[in-house]
């Protein structure tokens, strides 16, 4: 078993929506409570990189703009992310990340941006801009066999559709789209949604699994990690459950 991480952040000066870099962090500090090491890289535009070295490329939320200035960038290396992907490296995309990895998203003028089309799906906002899928959002999801329950907080225009594979089934929220039964795209070394928050900070059951898969990556199931003292955490997310579930 591999004791030490590699991650590659993608875009943080650009890609940064509701602490989206958050993620990074509850990553790195909970691979250091078990004396893993974690090494974190960034890549924003310009840079010269080796996508293959990564066991984690991690691509955060931006709005049309931030799609924009990028999306060129990110088609340069299409090829080489789309090597990495294949050969194991586990990828999280975060709200316009998420967009991104599809095949386009056509924003509310029309105006399409291609995606790196490493997934099928595809992201169209509605015309009317003040339509947006705001708000809390808990989905319930299925990690190696076990269903839990992601807290997160979702705004997006961006409506997507021909998901095949649901990061999980919606209990509060919208989405994919605009109350819709199902939110994210899931594979076992994938996961892209629209929930910020940041994510992994309201739900470390989801960053324990990306980290098991990160370390487990060589032989391509999820490795055993020693259990955490999450009762803190715990009590959070019983609080922030009962709240949102009332509402």
């Amino acid at each position: 078993m591999k004791n030490k991480i590699r991650i590659l952040h993608m875009y943080p000066d650009i890609l940064d929506l509701y602490g989206d870099s958050g993620n990074m962090e509850v990553i790195e500090y909970r691979c250091g409570k078990r004396k893993i090491g974690c090494e974190i890289d960034i890549h924003t535009i310009g840079s010269s990189t080796d996508f293959s070295r990564y066991d984690l490329i991690y691509i955060g939320g931006g709005a049309d703009l931030e799609q924009q200035l990028l999306a060129d960038d990110l088609a340069k290396h299409s090829s080489q992310i789309r090597s990495a992907y294949e050969r194991g490296s586990f990828f999280l995309a975060i709200c316009g990340g998420y967009q991104l990895m599809g095949r386009y998203y056509k924003d509310s003028n029309g105006k399409k941006i291609s995606g790196l089309g490493l997934f099928d799906y595809y992201t169209e906002a509605s015309e009317n801009k003040s339509e947006r899928c705001i708000g809390n959002i808990i989905i319930e999801a299925e990690l190696d066999g076990e269903k839990t329950k992601v807290i997160g907080f979702e705004n997006h225009g961006g409506r997507t559709y021909g998901v095949k594979s649901p990061f999980g089934t919606v209990l509060l929220g919208n989405g994919n789209s605009f109350r819709d039964r199902f939110e994210g795209y899931f594979e076992k070394n994938v996961i892209a949604t629209y929930l910020h928050g940041p994510l992994l900070s309201k739900n470390p059951k989801v960053a324990d699994y990306i980290i098991s898969r990160c370390i487990g990556r060589e032989s391509g199931d999820s490795a055993e990690l020693v259990p955490l003292d999450d009762s803190l955490e715990n009590k959070c997310r019983e609080v922030l459950l009962k709240r949102f579930m009332k509402t």
